[in-house]
């Protein structure tokens, strides 16, 4: 996939904020549907799904992270209220480990996996820690994020990546697929809380056979 000078100076202004929703709502994508894991976001977690929760265990090995954001319409200005976010990632040995044998899902994303309903405005956040890239290095380090809209069938979204770190360079850029907006976001260290990062999300618009 070749990347214009165009679609990378759009691909630099959408890292981390609302720009990464401001493009407008896109054409359906054939493939929306078409998703590993997808099947975790529809799991009924123990409690109530509240905007903000806790991934693993307060005294979860790694650097302390919050993933915070805001859901948007198909325009990408109306905030979705009552979406689920449901999001995974790796420890901070680059391994997906800990989970329980309760389900499938649990098993192959392991402990650090949690469920989000957007508040009225439209937010979400994880709290969490820094995940690491996998041990072999195939991939930046990532969070996987899933999109349950009410009545809607579930789809992936673009990984949270971070700008400036190993492997998100502009072969990363030209490979996007901007699904919910680019996921590359900024890193910043608050002195209190760790690090954070903001990844908004504009939906995606739905095939209307669909």
């Amino acid at each position: 996939m070749s990347l214009n000078r165009r679609d990378f100076a759009l691909g630099l202004a959408s890292v981390g904020g609302i720009g990464s929703c401001a493009l407008g709502p896109q054409a359906a994508r054939a493939d929306l549907y078409r998703c590993e894991g997808c099947e975790a976001v529809h799991e009924r977690p123990a409690t109530a799904i509240q905007s903000v929760v806790r991934l693993g265990q307060p005294n979860q090995s790694g650097e302390p992270m919050t993933l915070s954001g805001q859901v948007f319409a198909v325009d990408g200005r109306t905030p979705a209220a009552d979406v689920v976010v449901y999001a995974h990632h790796t420890n901070a040995s680059g391994l997906y480990a800990d989970g329980s044998e309760d389900t499938e899902w649990s098993r192959r994303h392991g402990r650090l996996r949690g469920w989000v309903r957007t508040d009225r405005e439209g937010r979400y956040r994880f709290e969490t820690i820094k995940p690491a890239p996998y041990p072999s290095r195939a991939l930046p380090a990532h969070v996987h994020l899933f999109i349950g809209e009410p009545g809607r069938r579930p789809y992936y979204i673009d990984d949270v990546v971070f700008e400036g770190e190993f492997g998100v360079d502009r072969d990363y850029y030209a490979r996007q697929e901007l699904r919910g907006g680019s996921g590359i976001v900024t890193l910043r260290r608050d002195p209190a809380s760790g690090w954070t990062a903001e990844r908004n999300i504009r939906l995606e618009t739905h095939p209307s056979r669909l």
